[in-house]
């Protein structure tokens, strides 16, 4: 199955997310595959078996969120400055969010940018991460604070590489679906209650719409503009349990899934989703062993982390919050205190 991301302004070039479609390739220039040790382990020989090239390099980064940092980068740099690339020269990203992340933002700065393909390994990436161009790496003050928007020429789903994915890593790919459907398709997320994602069959659904969804939302919004922000629900409280939590406890789509039903608590507030709505969220969430709590030790200093946040603009902070389900709400500009009256009820919990 094939999906096509078409760019609308026209300023980035169209391209294609390949499903359960990938073929041997060959390029004739040098090529560059970055990985960790984990994915090179499990599936570096069943790519290299699919892939040529003039000259083939692989370059194996240290595994998880505490490494999507400038030294990993400067060390992924350091390898394409030693064996000579220049601009004729491809990366490919085989790994999660991660991999692409840092993958993406090489190409982008080095000479100026040369071009890269993605190979997701895990669920997130393939249903997100992967898809739409967003690179970066994180810092002290904050995650992708560092990065540009630089799309791939290509992006290539194997399903078949989820089969050695850990439970918490499906369930981190899992909330980021479930973000899409409660934003933009009621008839999908009513799908996802009755479905079994671990059934291949139910998860190839989901892996569909998903990046049909994503793919629509990016082509019409590639920088963040408008409706692609409204794929950051559930994030703007993820990335400051992520930060506080030194990227360490949790995987990020476990964070997504907490911030979801933070951000849902304030969409109640605020009238925009019902209790019974907000409670089926959680079910979902809950089924696929995702966390939906976390202890807020000090709402104010949670709260002032909100502006580190990118999303944050001209010392606002933005909320992207279900209307219902299938729909949503972009906010601005609360009142300080009915944030902090959400923040305050997960004093609690934990």
């Amino acid at each position: 199955m094939q999906t096509h991301i078409h760019f609308e302004n026209r300023k980035s070039v169209d391209y294609t997310i390949y499903i359960d479609e990938m073929q041997p390739m060959h390029f004739d220039t040098k090529v560059a595959v970055i990985t960790n040790p984990k994915v090179a382990g499990l599936h570096l020989a069943k790519l290299l078996q699919n892939l040529t090239a003039r000259e083939l390099y692989v370059i194996t980064v240290k595994d998880g969120e505490n490494y999507k940092n400038r030294e990993s980068l400067d060390f992924i740099l350091e390898n394409l400055f030693n064996h000579r690339f220049d601009r004729s020269s491809l990366l490919i990203a085989f790994g999660g969010g991660v991999i692409g992340d840092m993958t993406g933002f090489a190409a982008s700065v080095f000479q100026r940018g040369i071009d890269f393909i993605q190979i997701p390994t895990t669920l997130l990436s393939q249903v997100d991460a992967s898809v739409g161009g967003k690179t970066g790496i994180n810092n002290r003050f904050g995650k992708n604070l560092i990065g540009a928007f630089y799309q791939p020429q290509a992006v290539y789903i194997e399903t078949d590489f989820l089969k050695t994915l850990p439970a918490r890593e499906f369930g981190a790919g899992i909330a980021e679906i479930v973000k899409m459907a409660v934003t933009f398709d009621a008839d999908f997320f009513a799908f996802l209650e009755n479905a079994d994602l671990h059934n291949r069959e139910d998860l190839a659904v989901a892996i569909r719409k998903s990046v049909e969804t994503k793919a629509k939302v990016v082509g019409e919004d590639e920088k963040e503009k408008g409706i692609r922000a409204v794929l950051n629900y559930g994030h703007t409280f993820a990335h400051v349990i992520e930060n506080m939590t030194g990227y360490s406890r949790y995987l990020h789509g476990e964070a997504v899934a907490i911030g979801m039903v933070m951000a849902n608590r304030l969409a109640q507030k605020l009238g925009f989703l019902d209790a019974e709505e907000a409670a089926r969220i959680q079910k979902v969430l809950e089924r696929y062993d995702l966390p939906v709590s976390f202890k807020v030790e000090d709402p104010e200093r949670f709260y002032d982390a909100f502006f580190l946040d990118k999303k944050s603009e001209n010392e606002t902070i933005k909320f992207i919050l279900p209307h219902h389900i299938g729909g949503y709400e972009i906010v601005k500009g609360l009142d300080k205190e009915v944030v902090l009256s959400v923040l305050q009820a997960f004093q609690s919990d934990g």
